[in-house]
């Protein structure tokens, strides 16, 4: 009796302690699975990707006017009447030829003056000459003689050119701002003369954009007004400072002008450059640059963590941006998830 007692005791303790032990077991992984919940709670699923060393290629248009590839203001000297318009928008002229004459006896004109001395001293010196050969007067004297020939010649010659405005280029009529009987205003230009067979575009460029520019560089023109009529240059010049007030560089494109003259000086177009970041630029995923009321930059993840860091843009295109400053190459960056993101928050990829 106490025999069979014992026994059943003993099964008795074997299946509670088999049943404690079950139990337990289920705490547990009811314990490590909450505790897994919870971990995955804390941490935010993003894409990544590395910071790389690319080529950047993109093209980029710029607003710019048009002048003809030489191309000459004719401006006043002197503030006088005008007498004489010899030229009309379109006229072809040469260099040298006459295109605008000023009151020759004008208050401030000293053409009058300057052309008696001038014919003074051209008697003077053939008088001069004459005698010299007949041994009459020494060669000092002769050479004194012809010097103050020069320096009157010379001042008439400038006499001159102040009252009978010429063209110092080949070239066709573009603009003709001056009419008989108007004050000249000295420095405006009056009429302006261009070589249109090629003409030259001029625009602006960030510093940012600056660096891409190179002579030679292929440039794509066109206007708005028919943007079909697309001509290939290149560019011929970009400037080394900024201008003082846009704190903008100057860059200027040559390119052949139509068969019939289309493009015009004055004309607003179109520059087309397709610029290049240099070989090797670091770069990110474009989609990877995000705002935050910090400034523009990326978020890195170190040891699982997100970071947010500023950097300095240059080329970007829909794939890839160029990044100048703020990361170094094999970095690891957030490219999908990032609004979800805020400094030091663990992360899973």
């Amino acid at each position: 009796m106490l025999k069979r007692f014992a026994n059943s005791s003993i099964k008795y303790i074997v299946v509670a302690s088999v049943l404690l032990f079950l139990s337990s077991c289920g705490k547990k992984d009811e314990a490590d699975t909450a505790a897994k919940k919870n971990t995955d709670l804390d941490t935010i699923p993003v894409q990544v990707a590395k910071v790389e060393l690319k080529e950047i290629a993109l093209t980029k248009s710029f607003s710019g006017t048009l002048e003809g590839e030489a191309q000459a203001n004719i401006v006043a000297k002197l503030p006088e009447r005008i007498v004489s318009v010899k030229v009309r928008v379109g006229d072809a002229v040469k260099a040298g030829q006459l295109i605008i004459q000023l009151d020759k006896a004008g208050a401030t004109s000293q053409y009058f003056q300057a052309e008696a001395a001038f014919k003074n001293a051209e008697k003077d010196l053939h008088r001069m000459e004459a005698l010299f050969k007949e041994g009459a007067v020494s060669q000092q004297l002769l050479d004194g003689t012809q010097t103050g020939f020069s320096i009157a010649k010379a001042n008439y010659e400038a006499a001159k050119s102040s009252v009978e405005l010429t063209s110092p280029i080949t070239g066709i009529v573009t603009a003709v701002n001056a009419n008989i009987g108007d004050l000249a205003a000295v420095g405006m230009p009056l009429v302006t003369v261009a070589n249109i067979n090629s003409m030259k575009i001029i625009f602006n460029v960030g510093e940012i954009d600056l660096p891409k520019f190179s002579l030679g560089q292929p440039v794509k023109v066109y206007s708005e007004i028919n943007p079909k009529n697309i001509r290939n240059g290149r560019i011929s010049q970009s400037a080394r400072s900024a201008e003082v007030e846009s704190r903008t560089f100057e860059v200027k494109g040559i390119f052949p002008n139509t068969s019939d003259r289309w493009f015009k000086p004055g004309m607003f177009c179109t520059a087309e450059v397709e610029l290049k970041s240099q070989k090797g630029s670091l770069a990110v995923p474009s989609k990877a640059i995000t705002i935050t009321e910090k400034g523009t930059g990326v978020f890195t993840i170190e040891n699982n963590r997100a970071h947010f860091k500023l950097v300095t843009q240059g080329l970007s295109n829909d794939i890839f941006t160029e990044v100048l400053s703020g990361l170094k190459e094999g970095e690891t960056v957030v490219t999908v998830g990032m609004n979800n993101l805020k400094e030091g928050i663990l992360v899973h990829f």
